[in-house]
């Protein structure tokens, strides 16, 4: 153990009491966080992390009675902030993830809905007339059919009777299409 025990004296600390501090500590740190983080890279990484503030912050720090305490707590802190910010990034990439497949699937479905019109249009516009006229006040109007015969001065089932002609008729030149 170094002679240096008290934060206070890092006040005045050279390379070379530090390098002495680092070599004293750095295995207690390391398994502070490697049994935290399973991972060797990892707690190595909080090893330099917890250092390296020691160092820069060794004129500002506030006296603390032992080293190692103040260590030790780095490392913990350390290790949980990195958990932490870990759990946080999985969240938000989580998150980007399901926008994306959620992106991707409204753009699939706008495509085929827009490939849907593109090929129903023209068979629409190619229905007999008044079919056609029943059919896009039904659709495109989203009026009822009772709304319909008021409008047109024919009956309800008359109605009806265009809506399912324009839906058969229709069906029979989608088959065996594809989108």
């Amino acid at each position: 153990m170094p002679e240096v025990s008290s934060i206070k004296s890092l006040v005045r600390i050279d390379e070379a009491s530090f390098t002495e501090i680092y070599n004293s500590y750095w295995k207690k740190v390391y398994s502070i966080s490697m049994a935290k983080l399973n991972d060797s890279d990892l707690a190595k990484g909080i090893v330099q992390e917890v250092f390296k503030s020691l160092w820069e912050r060794r004129e500002s720090i506030e006296v603390i009675q032992q080293i190692d305490h103040y260590l030790i707590r780095s490392a913990k802190l350390k290790t949980l902030e990195y958990l932490r910010n870990q759990s946080i990034r999985s969240k938000h990439h989580e998150a980007i993830a399901l926008k994306q497949t959620s992106f991707s699937n409204d753009m699939e479905s706008e495509i085929i809905h827009s490939n849907l019109l593109d090929t129903l249009l023209p068979l629409i516009e190619a229905l007999p007339p008044k079919c056609k006229e029943v059919f896009k006040m039904s659709r495109e109007k989203e009026l009822s059919n009772k709304e319909i015969a008021s409008i047109l001065l024919i009956s309800e089932r008359a109605v009806g009777h265009h809506i399912a002609k324009a839906v058969s008729i229709l069906r029979l030149r989608l088959e065996g299409f594809s989108l």
